[in-house]
């Protein structure tokens, strides 16, 4: 999502801004040794959200419905996506908060935490939510787990004499910031508002020195947040289910004043990467990694998604491939290095620019976008080599959204759709399984599950294509690793 201006929500979509300077001690605070902590990702047509007041969650009627829900969502992120990266590469960097508040723009046995994911996208940032507690005794929230933005922060309520005082529509729920014994505001006379959250879109004003440090916060949809920033306490699961781990020192932002549409969601999970995301100083903790791993789109809702810091067991290096990661060119965004495609083995004919990320391409994953989303030129080979073995059967009468090729032939047989593999330049080979590329839109409609990003564009990895891998983030060392995976959490770590 797009750091200065908008809101979406599909998979993945998790991450809390840490203090960099902490250290481990400081950072944990658990009884006996430190168990790995654990999130869990929510996808948002689990039944745990359709709970929330006011049904703002409810489970899609049907299989139709449920896609063209996500296809909604993918429209809004694509375009957040690339306003953001075309305002990057033409400025060189994210404009700051003050100019941008202006305008409708986007902007062994190691240690391992784990962070369920479930699913939540419409306006662009993301299909998946991430419960977690927060305070001292914890207060539970529901935020929307978002890769293309690096704020998190969640409706707060704080009484102190300094604090901004705009109003807000009260929220379902909110953070009540003085009933935690933990919380503590980031004075804006301090570095750490003048220098580390400069990127976070921390704002100059500072009428006192205790004045709490501000941020004015603007996504792509015109929605907006202000608020300031504080240190306060995460109280997470862990592997070991019978223990808790407390994360201390975190920095969020306790917004009070919010415009614009949230799905009743308590905040905002900024799980991009930067130097004040949750995925990065939180993965600093632990070996400098986190992992994800997302199920079936169609699998049923009680499956739980995880996000997950520290390192993957030694039964999954066994069956990881290895790439580069790219890192801090595109940020928030993960970047590989692709070098081309095949279908049925054939490599196809694509421009060698469209994989450029210093020129008008690149490739990115990203959680929040259910579908994947190819720049043109290789868009155009890619479903052509797709439809050509799938020509004798019976086509849809009309287009769903991005998805313009569908059939509705009760003979279709996924045997005759031919393998589709993502080639890295570094020799690595992605080979997702069939369902991943041509998928169930309706009872007995089957699509080829690409959609055109345009061109000048980059291309985007979206999360029914990473669904049943797992994907470990190795942020030290830049590089990327997958395995085929169930993603069952038991069984994994």
């Amino acid at each position: 999502m797009q750091s200065p201006s908008t809101v979406q929500m599909t998979i993945i979509s998790l991450f809390l801004i840490f203090t960099l300077s902490l250290s481990r001690k400081a950072f944990l605070a658990s009884a006996g040794e430190d168990p790995p902590p654990r999130f869990e990702l929510i996808h948002r047509h689990s039944p745990q959200l359709s709970e929330r007041e006011a049904n703002a969650y409810s489970p899609p009627k049907n299989l139709s419905e449920r896609v063209r829900q996500l296809i909604d969502g993918d429209i809004a992120r694509q375009e957040m996506i690339s306003q953001r990266l075309e305002d990057r590469r033409r400025r060189g960097r994210i404009r700051k908060a003050s100019e941008i508040s202006q305008h409708r723009t986007f902007n062994g046995t190691s240690n391992i935490v784990k962070i369920p994911l479930r699913s939540g996208a419409d306006r662009g940032l993301g299909q998946y939510f991430v419960s977690f507690r927060v305070g001292s005794p914890p207060q539970k929230f529901v935020l929307i787990a978002d890769t293309g933005s690096d704020l998190t922060w969640m409706h707060c309520n704080h009484k102190g004499e300094n604090c901004p005082k705009d109003g807000l529509t009260p929220p379902n729920r909110m953070f009540q910031a003085d009933a935690s014994s933990t919380f503590k505001t980031i004075p804006c006379s301090s570095r750490t508002c003048k220098v580390d959250l400069q990127d976070t879109f921390s704002l100059s004003m500072c009428p006192t020195p205790d004045t709490p440090c501000a941020y004015d916060y603007s996504y792509f949809d015109g929605s907006k947040v202000r608020g300031f920033f504080a240190n306060e306490t995460v109280t997470a699961g862990s592997i070991d289910r019978r223990k808790k781990v407390r994360l201390k020192e975190v920095t969020v932002g306790c917004t009070d004043w919010a415009n614009g549409n949230f799905h009743n969601a308590d905040g905002v999970l900024g799980l991009g990467y930067g130097k004040n995301s949750f995925a990065a100083t939180a993965a600093k903790l632990f070996d400098n990694k986190f992992s994800y791993c997302l199920v079936d789109h169609l699998s049923p809702s009680n499956f739980a998604n995880f996000l997950n810091f520290g390192n993957t067991s030694k039964q999954h290096i066994q069956n990881m491939q290895h790439t580069q990661l790219i890192l801090g060119e595109l940020n928030p965004f993960y970047a590989v290095n692709v070098s081309g495609i095949s279908v049925a083995g054939k490599m196809l004919n694509v421009p060698p620019e469209m994989w450029h990320i210093h020129g008008a391409g690149g490739v990115i994953l990203d959680s929040g976008t259910t579908l994947t989303f190819l720049g043109e030129p290789a868009y155009a080979a890619t479903v052509a080599a797709l439809r050509a073995p799938l020509e004798k059967y019976k086509k849809l009468g009309h287009v769903l959204g991005p998805l313009r090729f569908c059939y509705n032939d009760p003979r279709f047989d996924m045997a005759d759709v031919p393998q589709f593999v993502l080639h890295f330049a570094d020799g690595a080979k992605f080979v997702p399984p069939k369902k991943s590329y041509v998928i169930d839109a309706d009872v007995g409609v089957k699509c080829i599950g690409f959609a055109s990003a345009g061109w000048p564009a980059n291309t985007v990895i979206g999360n029914i294509m990473q669904q049943n891998h797992l994907w470990e983030f190795d942020l030290a060392n830049h590089r990327l690793g997958y395995a085929p995976s169930t993603c069952d959490f038991h069984s994994q770590f």
